[in-house]
């Protein structure tokens, strides 16, 4: 696939510039050049749609679920600085310090030496 849109690139960035007397010679090279753009997008899409409809199955199973309940969690992403990722490969997001309190009842329940269980 990286080899298509290397060839395609090429292709595009090296054609001859070609000098057009008429409006119309321009137009009708702009409607070509737009319908060979428009099969070659149309070539990628039918190379990568196997690919695509393989990953559907692991979005719908994997990805989803997590990304709902990291919904559920964070209640604004703006409250929060960028993730840093911890030696051991831990990912942590911190509240940012100017972000407006955490409502008591969204705070989850903490052991009594003030643990949390994930």
């Amino acid at each position: 696939m990286r080899q298509m849109l290397w060839l395609i690139a090429f292709l595009t960035l090296t054609a001859p510039a070609m000098a057009q007397d008429d409006d119309s010679d321009l137009r009708g090279g702009l409607d070509r050049l737009g319908e060979g753009g428009r099969m070659l997008l149309e070539g990628l899409m039918d190379e990568m749609r196997p690919m695509l409809d393989g990953m559907q199955p692991f979005l719908e199973e994997e990805v989803m679920p997590m990304l709902n309940r990291l919904g559920e969690i964070v209640d604004d992403l703006s409250h929060y600085d960028l993730p840093e990722r911890l030696p051991n490969g831990d990912i942590i997001l911190r509240r940012s310090p100017d972000a407006p309190p955490v409502a008591p009842d969204d705070l989850p329940e903490t052991g009594d030496d003030g643990t949390v269980e994930l």
